[in-house]
């Protein structure tokens, strides 16, 4: 039997005669329903197919061979296969998960020198120039909005400084921080006894996905700030809830 699968191997290799594994199928009809057939006890075979092979050994190792080679490159492709869906399964994860990271952090005015914003005779939408962080890209400083990329739990600051220029001078520190323009919560400061004042709330809200959050300026309040960056408004998912 040695010398017959050696024999078959270099026919492949060599192509000096006809492929024994054809040759066998000429002789033998698989389509009849005579064929090789395999359990997890061992390899059965018809008696018409035990013929062929005592007649032509050669070509019965080459055939066997074959069904190996087969049986082997179906388990390879199925493992494969199967590794292959794992791996996008887990890049998949690890995109959404990548997607969902979000955290700003941003301050009024870039200036050295102190400028105020306001006050203004409508309520006016604050935009901040300044980034610190925005991780995710989800807050805009063209609009001064934050748009909740996924939902979740959030944890929300904003800090007010004003600065009246002189005693006396009205002095109104103050902001809204709004969803979706409903008022969530707003730091205020009106003591009229110095020249300065500021004022921070912190929130820890659930959010959804598409829900804006922004800071409104009343009217009559207005912010001062210079380079360092008094009057911040920041952010950042906890954890997802969907």
């Amino acid at each position: 039997m040695k010398v017959a699968v050696i024999l078959c191997v270099l026919g492949l290799t060599l192509a000096q005669e006809e492929d024994p594994f054809e040759r066998f199928k000429n002789r033998f009809n698989w389509n009849s329903g005579n064929s090789w057939t395999s359990t997890d006890t061992g390899d059965a075979k018809d008696l018409q197919t035990t013929d062929v092979c005592r007649t032509d050994q050669g070509a019965c190792g080459c055939c066997l061979m074959h069904q190996q080679i087969d049986r082997l490159k179906k388990s390879f492709n199925s493992s494969l296969a199967e590794l292959q869906g794992q791996l996008d399964r887990a890049v998949n994860t690890l995109n959404q998960f990548r997607s969902t990271r979000s955290a700003f952090s941003v301050s009024l005015f870039t200036d050295n020198s102190k400028k105020c914003f306001g006050p203004f005779r409508d309520d006016t939408l604050v935009m901040y120039k300044h980034i610190f962080l925005n991780l995710g890209d989800h807050y805009n400083p063209n609009t001064g909005i934050f748009s909740v990329p996924r939902t979740g739990v959030y944890s929300l600051a904003l800090t007010v400084y004003s600065d009246a220029g002189a005693p006396g001078n009205t002095l109104a520190a103050c902001a809204s921080l709004q969803v979706n323009g409903r008022l969530l919560t707003g730091p205020r400061e009106f003591y009229m006894q110095d020249q300065e004042d500021s004022a921070t709330n912190s929130v820890v809200v659930k959010l959804t996905v598409g829900d804006r959050v922004s800071v409104n300026l009343p009217i009559g309040c207005f912010l001062c700030d210079n380079s360092n960056h008094y009057n911040t408004f920041s952010g950042f998912l906890l954890y997802i809830t969907d």
